[in-house]
């Protein structure tokens, strides 16, 4: 597959697999009252922020637009990425628990085992030692296993941003074992330098022209008639 090639399949990717299956679970899951867990005092206060008033659209508003807008679509990115890159075959599923993927760098032909992360800033200072611990175990079982295998073979690779952007807690690892972040890491995995930045462009321009159906919308409005029919809450 050449470089245009690539581009256009994970372009595809992203679109069907995860901003459409974003819409779909949107309809499906988040605007049905059932899927939310509901701390009554809580959504009466943050109807007041939003409304002004305890309203069914406002308890919708508190209910939706967290679970739509944030962790709904940022918790499955990586999950998600990861089984692109092999379904792609840019890499392979890790058999070793410690890692998501190996594959053969196309910089230095050397094969990585690498831990995937979302962006320069998606770990905290409790993850550093755990991290460390688990990329010593590998590095331990493949002096065990005699495995032609060093610390630069050991990898965090990140999937967006630069490397001003990491946070001290990846410099801390990177002192040890590489984080490799954006052009760096795209240019390893696929073998063109400038994939990052190409990959970037395309999506801009898919996201630019994706038909939303305005389907934020209309979940929030299904919702609140949920909200409407409901005997949890009392609005009279």
């Amino acid at each position: 597959m050449n470089e245009n090639q690539l581009l256009q399949t994970i372009t595809d990717y992203f679109e069907q697999n995860i901003f459409e299956n974003h819409k779909i679970n949107v309809l499906r899951d988040h605007s049905k009252l059932a899927s939310y867990k509901i701390n009554p005092i809580i959504v009466k206060y943050l109807s007041k922020v939003l409304e002004n008033d305890f309203t069914p659209e406002g308890i919708a508003k508190a209910l939706y637009y967290p679970r739509v807008l944030g962790t709904s679509i940022t918790t499955s990115f990586g999950t998600r990425i990861q089984r692109m890159f092999v379904e792609l075959g840019l890499a392979e599923g890790s058999l070793i628990p410690e890692m998501d993927i190996e594959f053969i760098d196309k910089v230095d032909g050397r094969r990585k085992y690498c831990q995937l992360k979302s962006g320069p800033n998606t770990i905290n200072s409790g993850d550093v030692g755990p991290l460390k611990r688990k990329f010593s175990k590998v590095a331990n079982l493949g002096r065990t296993n005699a495995m032609n295998l060093n610390n630069t073979d050991l990898i965090l690779g990140v999937l967006y941003g630069n490397e001003g952007q990491l946070s001290q807690h990846y410099r801390k690892i990177d002192e040890i074992y590489p984080v490799i972040i954006g052009v760096d890491f795209w240019h390893r995995l696929t073998g063109f330098p400038d994939f990052y930045e190409k990959l970037v462009s395309n999506l801009d321009i898919m996201i630019n022209e994706i038909d939303t159906e305005d389907f934020f919308h209309s979940g929030y409005l299904e919702l609140v008639d949920e909200i409407n029919n409901s005997d949890l809450f009392d609005f009279s």
